[in-house]
């Protein structure tokens, strides 16, 4: 299935469940380091490590939507998109059911990062205990079954 196949069957499939807000998150990867954000203490789960994500506007495709949170984020620029690793759903803030579908995410550069939203960021070994939520370790555990394959 091409990509563009696979992004329309996403967004028809969240439709159907009754997914009022799309998200897309990405893992950003060098050198088998994954970048995590942390939330601001007074935000909604604030103080946890996140996977760089955004909500997608409407109209918008999911892969444009996650170059455009990649750069508005830390200021990278995508250089390629990778597998999808999955969903997750949840309730936003204000009460949205939202689902995040997720991606591995290649960057021109690692550096500089400049953060907008967050008040840190990490670069991880993929393979270290993450301090994140449960969703956030599902997802970069298939991302480690993809790479290691």
């Amino acid at each position: 299935m091409d990509r563009s196949s696979l992004l329309r069957r996403l967004a028809a499939e969240a439709e159907a469940d009754g997914v009022q807000q799309f998200v897309v998150g990405a893992v950003v990867q060098h050198d088998d380091k994954v970048l995590l954000l942390q939330r601001p203490e007074d935000d909604f789960m604030g103080g946890i490590f996140e996977l760089l994500s955004g909500k997608v506007e409407p109209g918008e495709a999911l892969d444009t939507a996650l170059i455009r949170e990649v750069r508005e984020e830390t200021g990278l620029d995508v250089d390629a998109l990778g597998d999808y690793l999955g969903s997750f759903d949840y309730t936003s803030g204000s009460g949205k059911k939202s689902r995040q579908f997720n991606f591995a995410v290649d960057v021109t550069s690692p550096e500089p990062i400049e953060l907008q939203e967050h008040d840190a960021y990490t670069w991880t070994p993929i393979n270290e205990e993450l301090s994140a939520t449960d969703a956030v370790k599902d997802v970069l555990s298939k991302y480690r079954e993809l790479r290691d394959a």
